[in-house]
């Protein structure tokens, strides 16, 4: 059995705190551990822990793996199950065991319930944690700054912004990742190509993810410079996400972008109808919105991304990399995934999206509305 419904009883008694927290709870506590983690042992002794951990490790055959879920949301499930499924597969091809089930956790978007998950891993002597999105990977680094358990982080946009590494090419402590950095400008032109005579966009986001906060500039800062106006709208929960799309819809905007925002996704199939019905599109930046509803997702393969970090997992436990001087990894596939329902629903042809499309993706992928990823 998973230690995540061992995780659930534990906290039962805390968890009127912990959703009074919520997201930006998570973000406000990981921020001050992570930020010192980060900055103030990059140079001594995050290399010095790297060093200690690699030794450590030498001639193991068997090693606990925490993976840190932040919330039950597709992106992030891709993540894991693609992770565990890559360790395994390592495992057999170098003689050596993950134990991965016994240590992994979720923390239900739940800033409590991610610091009683720390301090578990902590006290589990786990030879790695694995957090999987930005506000998950600011709570571990703070948990684990006072000890030797190096972090590799999966799905992390702005690793330097959210002040976890001090480097992308050389993160400095005992941290080292996968981030699946936007590029905002592209879905930009997406917007544009589709639709040259926009007006004005609206901008859905969460104030309480730090990972939402450079694309959303980004976006600011394209349309400004095409003379096109925006509408901010903002949410911490499904119903404030929900009562802000209500406001776009009323502000008549011709089209919506998020960035890759967990809150926004995870209410995503509450509202998806609204936009279509307003004949508005929705873009994003992960597919996963798609598949729950939205127009189109741009950005990065969260399957390969789970692959990428469970590759930079058995590097470090057994290969004896440092993750100090292990280079954070990036991607930049250029898909985008056009979900036909909603395209249908607003009234988009296909034919004309591909063509619209085709100058500026590798690849356009189309799928239909559903709850979750099958893998």
């Amino acid at each position: 059995m998973k230690r995540r419904n061992l995780t659930a009883a534990l906290v039962m008694g805390t968890m009127a705190a912990g959703i009074l927290a919520g997201c930006g709870g998570a973000q406000k506590t990981a921020g001050t551990g992570a930020s010192s983690a980060a900055a103030e042992t990059a140079a001594s002794s995050g290399a010095e822990t790297a060093g200690e951990t690699t030794q450590d490790a030498a001639g193991k055959k068997e090693f606990k793996v925490g993976i840190v879920q932040f919330m039950d949301h597709p992106s992030l499930n891709q993540i894991e199950e693609n992770l565990e499924k890559e360790l395994d597969k390592i495992a057999q091809e170098k003689g050596v065991t993950f134990n991965y089930k016994d240590y992994t956790h979720n923390g239900q978007g739940d800033a409590t319930i991610l610091n009683q998950i720390g301090s578990q891993l902590i006290a589990d002597e786990v030879d790695v944690i694995v957090p999987i999105a930005t506000p998950a990977a600011q709570v571990m680094q703070s948990a684990a700054e006072d000890s030797a358990i190096p972090i590799v982080f999966s799905a992390v946009s702005d690793p330097v912004g959210a002040k976890l590494v001090a480097d992308m090419k050389k993160p400095g402590a005992n941290i080292t990742g996968t981030s699946d950095a936007l590029n905002t400008n592209a879905i930009m032109d997406l917007i544009l190509a589709l639709n040259p005579d926009a007006k004005k966009i609206g901008l859905l986001y969460s104030k309480s993810e730090d990972s939402s906060a450079q694309p959303i500039a980004d976006a600011k800062k394209y349309l400004e410079g095409k003379g096109i106006s925006c509408v901010e709208k903002t949410g911490t929960t499904s119903d404030e996400v929900s009562a802000a799309v209500d406001a776009l819809i009323a502000e008549g905007v011709d089209a919506v972008f998020t960035p890759t925002d967990n809150t926004v996704q995870s209410a995503e199939l509450g509202f998806y109808e609204k936009l279509a019905e307003a004949k508005i599109p929705h873009y994003a930046g992960a597919d996963s919105f798609a598949l729950n509803g939205a127009f189109c997702g741009y950005g990065v393969d969260y399957a390969n991304l789970g692959v990428a970090t469970a590759d930079m997992v058995a590097e470090i436990l057994v290969d004896g990399r440092k993750p100090a001087e292990t280079a954070v990894q990036t991607f930049d596939n250029g898909i985008a995934t056009v979900n036909t329902d909603t395209a249908a629903a607003i009234g988009i042809d296909l034919a004309q999206v591909r063509t619209a499309f085709t100058p500026f993706c590798t690849q356009i992928a189309e799928i239909k509305t559903q709850k979750e990823f099958k893998n």
